[in-house]
């Protein structure tokens, strides 16, 4: 058998191929072609190698591609079987004047041919050859060499073929296909351009998959493919902004590549194009937005004056899409420039570092303004047939993120929106499932299959809630969500929410997003017990909370980093317990003394003696685990002060169980151990006003702060009450 003989029996592969797309009957193929029977018998019967290779030869010359549909190559297949392209592929032994690849190259061609047929491309002989196959792509070889490039090419159909079936993703990541894939890309191996459409389809079925298994491949494919885009002048950059978003790893985007995808953005996006142009240059920029915030965008002019157009762009494209009753909504592009306007809210806001100048922000916010003007008027045409749609929720995030910074603005329209915003929360509520696929749908309308960067949250609620927070301060807003039930609504959410931070549960998994959640409920309910008090009393769900917060609290301040979710729910249970005193649950029950005794603890430990070199006084000064998170804990702590103060006088047995935990005698210890003028004139009133309400409510109390030189203390501090009060009987 001549090498030549070889590359004629190879040509089977090709007659495969191109055969793909005929599937003529085979009793038709055999009336015409009665010779290619006895070939095949002759096939099936060789006894060696030779005899295999002259019957695979005498098959590709009686048969021409047209006449190879699926049913002959099957009928090849099992005259060939896997053992004899087994050996084609693993022998270093080529015949006396053919190169050492012709042998493999006709291994090949006879896979590409089987891998025809998904049945065959499943195989477990084909999957078994992924790492063999991986290996020819990046071999190295004389490039202008036919049979070389014969077998890349078959290499490919058999890798995309694999690639086509339920399970082979998964195989070709396992068997180091990825970075095979990366490498002849980079090099510029022929077939490069096959190797990059393969890696695409890879990354779109099993991204994670592929970062775990290649990640820094695909890194070094992300920086080649960033400097191509940089550099690219003509249409190419087009395609470059679809095909970089699918190459962004799910994690972060090296800052290598920041620069050179900023650049090659801005010379798109500062052009006139039109939107097929445009378009995807928003898609990669939003993923960028939503993958590293404002990291990938250049301080100084030229990134303020980006970022501007970006959000500038989106706002525009918002309202074209938006404001038109009617008109076909491209809904990944809007997606895309809600994230957009994400950012630009996120900058606008910020105070400390921001890329905007102050009357950048001003013009911008006029711009978003208008914007979330025709998200509003898109959701108030909603209807119940299309509220669990992936591009409704999109517009809720995009409302809430503006709402959670601005409800000054629009609040007409805010409040007229309100009722629908509450139903849709609560048919997202009832049914969480649904609500956390929507979050995923509206992932990949926003690009991607997967989302890197901040989680999207999987409840409408949790999107709603910092603007409730601020609209439940004012008068019309919160009479319309008290109408449509919302504080009820948020109760349940609480209770549910709460269950995932109970013990039995692993509180370590749980995103930052739900501790941030109940503590933005506790000040929409803070709201609501201060300007609308008749309700807490009234409505039978904040009984529920109630229950729960005194039943929660003894752990939780108990708890390592969760100072502040304890702040807020100590001192929203005080402020609702001056509201439920005469509740049966309030009356000295081991639940309420529990709770009041691990509000002691949060309020009691604030503050410690600290000696100060050259100096005979300590000062009052923060407890070590208060004094990081004092600028956002010390409203809350000044509150729990007022709101236990006021739960004395309509508790009986509290006043006796605050002494026997010794709070008052601890507190006015330390008083007497520190400098009067390192205590603050606020720190002094928050603490007389408990001193003397446990010392009017209770004789024993009195006795107790006597024992520990309380009228000493009381004129040293100029605490002309609590002086008076204990001078009394």
């Amino acid at each position: 058998m001549s090498c030549c003989d070889l590359a004629a029996a190879g040509q089977l592969g090709k007659a495969g191929i191109m055969a793909s797309d005929c599937e003529p009957a085979l009793n038709q193929a055999e009336s015409r072609n009665p010779t290619l029977e006895r070939y095949l018998g002759a096939l099936r019967e060789a006894k060696n190698d030779s005899e295999q290779f002259a019957a695979l030869l005498l098959v590709t010359k009686a048969v021409k591609a047209g006449d190879i549909d699926a049913k002959t190559r099957r009928r090849i297949f099992d005259a060939v079987g896997f053992t004899f392209p087994n050996r084609l592929l693993t022998t270093k032994e080529a015949p006396d004047g053919c190169p050492d690849h012709v042998l493999r190259a006709l291994g090949v061609a006879l896979l590409a041919c089987f891998c025809s047929d998904p049945e065959l491309a499943s195989h477990p002989q084909v999957l078994n050859k992924i790492p063999i196959l991986s290996t020819f792509l990046t071999a190295r070889g004389d490039p202008d060499d036919a049979a070389r490039r014969s077998m890349i090419d078959d290499t490919y159909q058999c890798l995309t073929a694999v690639a086509g079936t339920p399970r082979g993703p998964r195989h070709l990541i396992a068997g180091g296909t990825v970075s095979a894939l990366c490498q002849a890309y980079l090099g510029h191996s022929y077939g490069f351009d096959q190797a990059l459409a393969l890696l695409v389809g890879l990354l779109a079925a099993a991204e994670t998959q592929c970062w775990k298994e290649a990640e820094p491949d695909l890194l070094a494919v992300l920086r080649g493919l960033s400097e191509d885009f940089q550099k690219a002048e003509d249409a190419s950059k087009f395609e470059l902004c679809q095909l970089l978003p699918l190459f962004l790893p799910p994690t972060t985007v090296p800052p290598e590549c920041h620069r050179d995808l900023q650049a090659g953005l801005a010379r798109i996006l500062g052009s006139k194009l039109s939107s097929w142009q445009r378009n995807p240059a928003l898609k990669l920029a939003a993923r960028l937005a939503h993958a590293c915030g404002s990291d990938w965008i250049p301080v100084g002019s030229s990134g303020s004056k980006f970022l501007a157009l970006l959000v500038n762009l989106a706002c525009v494209e918002v309202r074209l899409a938006l404001e038109e009753t009617g008109t076909e909504v491209k809904e990944d592009v809007v997606t895309a420039c809600y994230a957009l306007m994400e950012l630009g809210i996120q900058e606008c806001t910020r105070c400390e570092q921001s890329l905007l100048k102050e009357p950048q922000k001003v013009q911008l916010v006029s711009i978003m303004k208008e914007a979330i003007g025709a998200v509003i008027h898109y959701l108030l045409q909603v209807g119940p047939e299309k509220q669990k749609e992936p591009f409704v929720f999109a517009s809720v995030r995009i409302l809430g993120a503006w709402l959670a910074e601005e409800t000054s603005s629009l609040r007409k329209e805010v409040c007229q929106l309100l009722p629908f915003l509450v139903r849709y929360a609560k048919t997202l509520y009832e049914e969480a499932e649904e609500a956390n696929d929507l979050s995923q749908q509206v992932a990949t309308l926003a690009i991607s299959p997967t989302t890197p960067g901040p989680a999207w949250p999987g409840d409408a609620l949790r999107l709603l809630l910092p603007g409730w927070c601020h609209l439940t301060v004012e008068d019309g807003p919160r009479e319309i969500l008290i109408k449509e039930g919302a504080p009820s609504l948020l109760c349940k959410y609480f209770l549910q929410q709460w269950e995932l931070t109970s013990p039995g549960h692993d509180t370590s998994v749980l995103p930052d997003s739900v501790e941030i959640g109940l503590q933005t409920c506790c000040h929409i309910f803070l709201n609501l017990v201060v300007t609308a008090p008749g309700l807490i009393k009234r409505d039978a769900c904040f009984t529920s909370l109630m229950n729960t917060l005194m039943t929660s609290l003894p752990s939780l301040v108990q708890q390592q980093g969760r100072l502040l979710l304890a702040a807020n729910v100590a001192t929203l249970g005080l402020l609702m317990a001056r509201l439920l005193s005469t509740s049966p649950a309030l009356q000295g029950t081991p639940a309420s003394r529990g709770f009041f005794a691990a509000a002691i603890l949060f309020l009691s430990q604030s503050h410690v003696a600290r000696a100060t070199p050259g100096s005979d006084q300590a000062i009052l000064a923060l407890s070590p685990d208060y004094e990081g998170i004092w600028a956002d804990l010390q409203e809350l702590w000044f509150l729990g002060m007022q709101a236990f103060t006021g739960c004395v006088p309509l508790l009986p047995w509290l006043a006796p169980a605050a002494l026997r935990s010794r709070w008052p005698q601890e507190l006015l210890q330390l008083l007497g151990s520190v400098s009067p003028n390192s205590v603050k004139p606020e720190m002094v009133a928050a603490y007389q006003g408990v001193l003397v309400e446990l010392a009017r409510a209770n004789r024993l109390c009195r006795e107790a702060m006597r024992l520990q030189a309380g009228e000493e203390t009381a004129s040293h501090y100029r605490m002309a009450a609590l002086e008076q009060c204990l001078s009394e009987p």
